[in-house]
């Protein structure tokens, strides 16, 4: 973090500037990179006021205050850090609300793309029906491991799928042609 100090019409000693580095510091957890941090203390009319400038990129985040008669620049610090905190905050919820949006928008394309995949038919097979009764077609379903099996019903001679349902229970659809 790059601390950059001007005044105004006011003379910061060193012990007010370390107090007021100290105190920045705490804001360094908020940021990942190197960021410069503009300390603007001015004095008109016996009264104080800061001013803290955040440079981040093309997002510039500020925070004033002014005191009131008697209060110094040491207290200053201490009201303008949560202003400032507070606007940081805001700033990384709407980077966040932004960056939630386009992993929205990638995520509702892959799925696009994952359609348009799938809705293509890519293998075909073909075997031979044997005629079996459904106790038989059941059987076999558990054999192959599939969730449905494809035969010709004994009894009334149609072409009957067999399918496990989500209860645990077997249904049979049957093809009239």
């Amino acid at each position: 973090m790059r601390i950059e100090f001007q005044t105004k019409n006011y003379k910061a000693k060193d012990s007010l500037k370390e107090v007021i580095d100290k105190k920045l510091q705490r804001l360094d957890k908020y940021f990942d990179e190197d960021v410069a941090i503009k300390v603007n203390m001015r004095e008109s009319k016996n009264i104080e006021r800061m001013e803290l400038t955040i440079f981040l990129g093309s997002t510039v985040l500020r925070a004033e205050t002014r005191g009131e008669v008697g209060q110094t620049m040491y207290d200053l610090i201490d009201i303008v850090i949560p202003k400032i905190e507070k606007q940081i905050k805001k700033h990384h919820t709407i980077l966040a609300s932004k960056s939630k949006k386009f992993r929205q928008k990638v995520l509702v394309e892959n799925i696009k793309a994952e359609e348009k995949k799938t809705s293509e038919i890519v293998r075909t097979k073909s075997y031979d029906l044997t005629a079996m009764d459904e106790i038989d077609a059941m059987a076999e379903l558990e054999l192959v491991g599939h969730s449905f099996y494809v035969f010709l019903n004994k009894s009334t001679e149609k072409v009957n799928v067999i399918y496990k349902r989500n209860d645990g229970n077997y249904g049979i659809i049957e093809a009239n042609v």
